[in-house]
């Protein structure tokens, strides 16, 4: 079985390509990808859902692996252009949420809020549970 286990990652080793995409250079930052991915689809949703301190933390996050990208050997570039874009993502949202939380982006809109909205919705829906329940 070990000799099988052996020639099967020769066989892998010995193509380039092959080698390259059964490594941790490949599937470290394409399972990374998920990070980026939900920061841009977070840009669509209200800045008061952002959270201040997980956008600072993922920002330090993204600029300290895209160092690291390029500080090993050999450099990774698809780890590097992942935590590009999710720096520049966790900026956008960084600035979202200041906008919103200290630069007036919320007396601005007007808007009531979701997170208060939501709740409102909660509370009728169990009064209503209620109000059924004792029937």
């Amino acid at each position: 079985m070990a000799a099988f286990v052996k020639a099967v990652n020769a066989k892998i080793r010995s193509n380039p390509t092959v080698s390259y995409f059964c490594s941790t250079h490949f599937w470290g930052p394409a399972s990374n990808f998920g990070i980026p991915i939900a920061a841009v689809m977070d840009a669509q949703k209200s800045p008061e859902l952002i959270s201040g301190q997980m956008t600072l933390a993922l920002t330090i996050y993204s600029a300290t692996f895209m160092r690291y990208a390029l500080a090993v050997t050999p450099k990774n570039y698809l780890l590097f252009l992942c935590h590009f874009i999710n720096e520049g993502s966790q900026l956008t949202q960084g600035y979202r949420y200041l906008q919103w939380h200290h630069w007036g982006g919320r007396e601005k809109a007007g808007v009531h809020g979701a997170v208060e909205e939501a709740k409102e919705k909660a509370a009728a829906a169990g009064d209503k549970i209620k109000e059924v329940a004792s029937k």
